[in-house]
């Protein structure tokens, strides 16, 4: 089985791009698959992305050079078992409120005797040639979703958990959970001493930072916060700033 080296890279602390992905196309992944990016994200959480179509996205990016990762829609342990099985390399996993959700999250994703994840990888087998439970142990990446102010309170009992890879944060759901408008402020207020509260938990226990940024410009906000692992935008919402842009320009010179 062979090794990404994704989780290597975010060790040594190198900052990663990865593509969030909310369009159920397995053409939208395989071009966002090669736009450069280091990972993807297949987002089963608030995107309209059946099983179905995670498993035809997953092909689509088999031979890309981007890593492919699924956001799963709750923290139930089949989904990110069933994500594995399909052949993703790393979960995301929503609403992490309590240690006990990301010890559960975490064991979901490691087999025994580290976790508790069922032996089934229907797909994985022929996605990574010579599947082998240990490699996919140590390369599978679990990032809990720190998106309220109970997983706040939580942090750093979260950040402890044994096997947890990293945190990553929502701002859009941080800000609306913490100031009431799901409107992301990158310069100041509360939203930005969480941001740092989560850096400074994943510094102290050796942790990746991770999260999402709706464009360029504040995902370099967000590596300069500090975080590592960074989303720098989704696919519908870059398609329709660059159709908005391009019509603006028509409109413009007419």
């Amino acid at each position: 089985m062979k090794r990404t080296g994704l989780k290597d890279r975010l060790r040594r602390g190198d900052v990663v791009a990865n593509a969030w992905l909310t369009i159920p196309s397995a053409f939208a992944a395989e071009v966002a698959a090669h736009a450069g990016v280091d990972a993807v994200t297949i987002d089963r959480q608030h995107a309209p992305i059946d099983v179905a179509s995670m498993v035809a996205m997953l092909q689509a990016v088999t031979h890309a050079p981007a890593v492919p990762l699924v956001r799963v829609g709750s923290h139930d342990p089949a989904d990110a078992m069933q994500a594995l099985d399909a052949g993703a390399m790393g979960v995301i996993c929503p609403l992490i409120d309590t240690p006990e959700q990301a010890e559960a999250f975490v064991r979901a994703c490691r087999y025994p005797p580290r976790g508790g994840r069922s032996w089934g990888p229907t797909r994985a087998k022929f996605a990574h040639d010579g599947y082998d439970p240990d490699v996919a142990d140590d390369e599978v990446l679990t990032f809990a979703m720190i998106e309220t102010p109970r997983g706040l309170e939580n942090l750093d009992a979260i950040v402890r958990t044994e096997g947890l890879d990293g945190v990553f944060v929502g701002p859009v759901d941080l800000s609306l959970n913490l100031t009431g408008r799901p409107v992301v402020d990158l310069e100041a207020g509360p939203l930005v001493d969480a941001l740092q509260d989560v850096i400074g938990a994943c510094a102290t226990h050796g942790r990746i930072p991770g999260g999402f940024a709706g464009s360029g410009d504040d995902a370099a906000r967000m590596r300069a916060l500090g975080f590592r692992f960074v989303t720098v935008g989704a696919d519908a919402a870059h398609a329709t700033r660059g159709f908005e842009a391009a019509v603006r320009t028509l409109r413009a010179g007419g």
